[in-house]
């Protein structure tokens, strides 16, 4: 007998006149989670943790039309190509949030906020915060795919391969029954980056801003890997997936920065 992970015969729950989806509760979960680890780690940071509320109406919209732009932009075909509906890019619960766009408009906001009121801390101490909080989001939300049946990789029959129903298979691939599990594949590497994070002496004793740098490095070199077995329709550059180039952007970017600030030296 074959063993699988089964998909979700359902995405939402139907309450009378109100229909939840599962995508958004991944995402809402993953929210509130997040938001109560940066309290803690603010706090221990010497902050106040009433501060991370107020960023939190801000900085949680922002991440939101950040992540979803992204989506839109880099996958147009799906909305305004032949046979696309416009009206979808605002279909959030049905999935397409771009990490890489909500985390810049996150952080571009967060940015000018810190600027233009007082907080206890910098915001590169709040960055370092949210590190390992952002991971640990980004894990929970890809619960989200699971149940909408969407972004798997290829066609695999190891023990643990997704079994993905006829309907939501990509033209090509119709006659393959299970395929590899990348939703579950990000969330173990996310959980695995955020407790390395939280619990390796070695990230409390980096300079400031280094540990958000970590996190970029971390979970762009697991995106990388995972994104070069995904099936799901992507625009190509170079023969790579846009996002794979992202991926080796941050990774390289990041990298040099962290690299750029060990070596200087501490303010006297």
């Amino acid at each position: 007998m074959h063993n699988f992970i089964p998909t979700p015969s359902s995405s939402y729950l139907e309450l009378g006149f109100f229909t939840i989806h599962y995508y958004a509760l991944a995402i809402l979960l993953g929210i509130v989670i997040a938001v109560l680890i940066t309290r803690a780690r603010y706090q221990d940071s010497g902050g106040n943790p009433s501060e991370i509320n107020d960023l939190a109406l801000v900085l949680i919209p922002s991440g939101i039309i950040g992540g979803r732009i992204y989506h839109v932009i880099t996958s147009p075909d799906r909305y305004f190509g032949k046979g696309g509906n416009i009206c979808d890019a605002f279909k959030v619960w049905q999935g397409g949030l771009g990490i890489w766009g909500a985390i810049a408009a996150g952080a571009g906001v967060g940015f000018i906020f810190f600027k233009k009121q007082k907080f206890s801390l910098t915001f590169s101490e709040f960055a370092d915060s949210v590190a390992p909080a952002l991971l640990v989001a980004q894990g929970i939300g890809r619960f989200g795919n699971w149940f909408n049946g969407e972004l798997f990789g290829r066609p695999t029959t190891l023990p643990w391969g997704l079994r993905i129903p006829f309907s939501l298979r990509p033209v090509g691939y119709e006659q393959f029954e299970t395929f590899h599990p990348t939703f579950l594949y990000e969330a173990i590497w996310c959980f695995a980056g955020a407790f390395l994070i939280y619990q390796n002496k070695y990230f409390r004793n980096l300079k400031s801003g280094q540990v958000f740098l970590s996190y970029i490095f971390i979970y762009s070199t697991g995106r990388l890997w995972i994104e070069s077995i995904r099936i799901d329709s992507a625009h190509l550059i170079g023969g790579l997936r846009i996002n794979i180039w992202v991926s080796i952007i941050a990774i390289s970017t990041s990298g040099l920065i962290f690299l750029r600030r060990e070596r200087a030296k501490p303010k006297a």
